[in-house]
């Protein structure tokens, strides 16, 4: 946005399709400044190059936005051997000026500090002359949209394909029979890590969470315990009864929560009040035994069963942890699950897909 205000011009390539074995997949960005700077990652290599190369030429010939598709094969493998065998599509969007695009910018910015989410569509390719590369639709969480494409039957449709990602976030690609591309994005906020209890295993998630930039929130009811020494980056501290707490922080559905007090009696609490927010996922550190007990406890208290039905517990993936630092990754490891919508299973190759690489 400073960039913008400034109108110091810049240059976003972004991911747009993917398709077969690829470095990188739709979402990711990379912003080349005029300096030749650059912020982000396209998955490295010569095909990131080549797109860094195309950018600086653009921000010195000032043309309009540009859609690339590549092909990973052996030309691009030449100094770093990757050869991916898969198609990227890239689009390059100019912003020159501090009117172009201010808008929704200020509407994105807004999304990424904390504000209400927003999609925003792109048209990124386009046979159609009148459909100029880089027109886009705002669509705001509380429905109202901004923009038009100039064709209420292709707005319609991108409408409602937006809204369809707005709940839950994430990119689509979106391709009609005329040859029209557009890349429909949520932009939201970083994710909220909600740490309730503050004891070892906690201590560890946090210090995995911090790496992976998610805004974290602790919680205990012992100031001993939600402190700066014991969490120095969080960014909201909270001590308090665990039935009341989450009341004193904002939880919406780009929350994440970890339940890891110090024992039955106060993960119940903690429980109760996580399920009864609006947290995509809620987790609860413990045995299968445990797990029951507390479900009991719950469904005495009227807590709806399908809900409960959706708590991480145990939390985690299974990949045989035991210290609070392993148990850390596994329970890290399936918040990205959930929020990239992996599936948590080995991405080992088939036996017989390696014989088949053999005998080529």
């Amino acid at each position: 946005m400073c960039l913008i205000e400034k109108g110091v011009p810049f240059i976003v390539a972004t991911i747009v399709h993917t398709r077969g074995s690829t470095p990188q997949k739709a979402g990711a960005k990379l912003l080349i400044r005029q300096d030749g700077s650059r912020v982000g990652n396209l998955g490295g290599g010569c095909i990131e190059g080549e797109i860094w190369s195309l950018a600086t030429q653009m921000l010195h010939s000032q043309s309009g936005p540009l859609y690339r598709r590549y092909d990973l094969k052996e030309e691009y493998s030449s100094g770093d051997g990757l050869v991916c065998g898969g198609t990227m599509h890239f689009f390059l969007e100019p912003v020159k000026s501090p009117g172009y695009f201010k808008s929704s910018a200020t509407e994105i910015m807004r999304a990424y500090h904390g504000g209400p989410s927003v999609v925003i569509a792109t048209v990124v390719n386009s046979p159609d002359e009148k459909l100029g590369l880089g027109a886009k639709i705002l669509i705001k969480n509380d429905a109202i949209v901004q923009g038009s494409f100039g064709n209420s039957e292709l707005d319609r449709e991108i409408i409602n394909a937006g809204k369809s990602i707005s709940v839950h976030g994430g990119n689509l690609y979106y391709k009609r029979t005329d040859g029209i591309e557009i890349f429909i994005e949520c932009i939201s906020s970083y994710p909220i890590l909600v740490l309730m209890g503050g004891g070892y295993v906690n201590r560890a998630v946090y210090k995995v969470a911090e790496t992976l930039g998610f805004r974290i929130y602790v919680i205990d009811d012992r100031p001993e315990f939600a402190n700066r020494e014991q969490f120095p980056g969080a960014e909201i501290l909270v001590v308090s009864d665990y039935r009341e707490c989450l009341d004193k922080i904002p939880v919406d559905s780009n929350t994440y929560i970890v339940v890891a007090t110090r024992g039955h009696r106060y993960d119940d609490m903690a429980l109760a009040a996580a399920v009864r927010t609006q947290a995509c996922y809620v987790g609860l550190l413990g045995s299968k035994r445990k797990t029951l007990e507390i479900y009991k406890y719950l469904l005495n208290e009227k807590v709806p069963p399908e809900r409960l039905g959706k708590v991480r517990a145990p939390i985690g993936l299974n990949i045989g942890a035991t210290s609070p630092e392993e148990i850390a990754v596994s329970i890290m490891a399936e918040i990205i699950m959930t929020r990239k919508g992996g599936s948590g299973m080995p991405m080992k190759m088939k036996q017989d897909a390696f014989l088949l690489g053999q005998n080529k």
